[in-house]
């Protein structure tokens, strides 16, 4: 049986919908418990262990579900305070802590990553051959430097990433070992010509490091989980707080099957490697904090992290010559978070270009992005809203983009006003 209620912080005290049935947020109650029955649904299938769904809108929490569990082999029932892996849902962090360097005037978009890094320089691709152009950061952000992730398993450069362990969180040596690494490997393809998912991110958190002076997980929790008091979010789990982190499965052969217990996991210690890209753990609360924080264009209870200007640019599409990720993919199956056809990419978050495109409801202009584990999050600032989705279970592309395909479709079809 779902919960449904609204005991979050910045909650609505009032009566949950008038006697027509539509919430002060511009939504219908009946059409939102749409939401809590499909994803039991996916729970009574084997597909989900359990999840957590929190829509914010026009300043209050207009909906939030949980249903499930978070142990299936303990029975415990899902929590609203569950400590979630986050995965590539720290992208987009990453990608606020390298723009707040860039506002203090310390590093620029077009910048040569060589600038920092100077191996980088000397990168070629498989052939031997010289890059047309060098990496930028802007490259970085938008995962198109000619780097890869191993999990990809196309071709032999995705192999050599997998046996060397890229950017995992025993990299002895952390960051800086990283960047050992990669100096000694092939780029995929020449900076610009594609958009391959990568350790692109991962690359940012060194920078950060270069040109701040400062560990990027220490930058982090100074300068962006602290000040926004994202209290539960960090790139451990302490022994405090053991009790509210939860088991993550993989959906395999249509079970899911244990792959990361909430005991023995080691996001339970300090990681040799500190990633960028997907390192954090933390809860829905919290994301929506940082989310609420870019929905009022840089800024949340009288802390600014970034101008409105800069968040703009964060979240505008920047792939070369506006095309979207669709169009710079190598493959129609090639893994990113977001699936479909009228999405391009900013700096850290999948930008939605044309909802006709896509063939869902939705606003140009959201932003989004999610992680490993099924996690998601979407923002619309057009309709003032921002959406968390935490669950723990790794499955195919396919099944994890219909899955927040049919969740966007779900939140949109309960909408009864609309802003845009």
């Amino acid at each position: 049986m779902a919960r449904i209620g609204h005991s979050w912080e910045g909650k609505y005290n009032g009566p949950m919908s008038n006697a027509s049935g539509f919430c002060p947020t511009g939504f219908s109650e009946e059409r939102l418990a749409r939401i809590p029955r499909f994803l039991e649904g996916q729970v009574a299938a084997g597909a989900l262990p359990g999840a957590l769904t929190l829509i914010w809108r026009d300043g209050r929490v207009a909906h939030q579900s949980l249903v499930g569990q978070t142990d299936l082999g303990r029975g415990l029932t899902m929590r609203e305070d569950a400590i979630f892996r986050l995965y590539s849902m720290t992208k987009p962090v990453t990608a606020v802590a390298l723009l707040m360097l860039l506002e203090e005037g310390r590093i620029a978009l077009d910048d040569p990553a060589a600038k920092f890094i100077p191996s980088f320089a000397a990168l070629k691709l498989v052939d031997g051959a010289t890059p047309r152009r060098a990496i930028t950061v802007l490259d970085l952000l938008r995962h198109t430097a000619g780097f890869t992730y191993g999990f990809h398993n196309r071709t032999p450069i995705d192999a050599a990433y997998r046996a060397q362990k890229i950017a995992e969180m025993d990299t002895e040596g952390g960051l800086t070992a990283m960047i050992g690494q990669l100096e000694k490997l092939p780029l995929e393809y020449s900076p610009g010509d594609a958009w391959i998912y990568s350790v692109a991110t991962d690359v940012v958190g060194r920078l950060i490091e270069v040109v701040s002076g400062q560990d990027y997980a220490e930058f982090v929790r100074q300068r962006i989980l602290t000040p926004l008091k994202m209290n539960d979010t960090d790139f451990l789990v302490p022994e405090a707080k053991r009790e509210r982190f939860i088991p993550c499965y993989v959906l395999k052969d249509g079970r899911l099957d244990l792959f990361d217990d909430s005991e023995g996991s080691k996001f339970l210690a300090a990681p040799a490697l500190v990633s960028g890209g997907g390192g954090l753990v933390g809860t829905a609360s919290d994301y929506l904090r940082f989310c609420r924080m870019l929905l009022s264009k840089g800024e949340l209870d009288g802390v600014r992290l970034l101008s409105p200007k800069t968040v703009a640019l964060m979240t505008a599409n920047h792939l070369p010559d506006g095309k979207e990720i669709a169009d710079l993919s190598p493959a129609a199956d090639a893994f990113n978070e977001s699936g479909y056809r009228g999405v391009g990419f900013g700096l850290g978050v999948a930008v939605t270009l044309d909802p006709a495109r896509m063939g869902i409801p939705g606003t140009a202009g959201e932003f989004a992005w999610g992680g490993m584990a099924s996690t998601a999050f979407f923002v619309d600032p057009k309709e003032d809203m921002a959406v968390i989705f935490m669950t723990q279970v790794i499955a195919d592309t396919a099944r994890r983009v219909r899955l927040r395909r049919d969740l966007r479709t779900l939140i949109y079809g309960a909408m009864t006003e609309s802003h845009a």
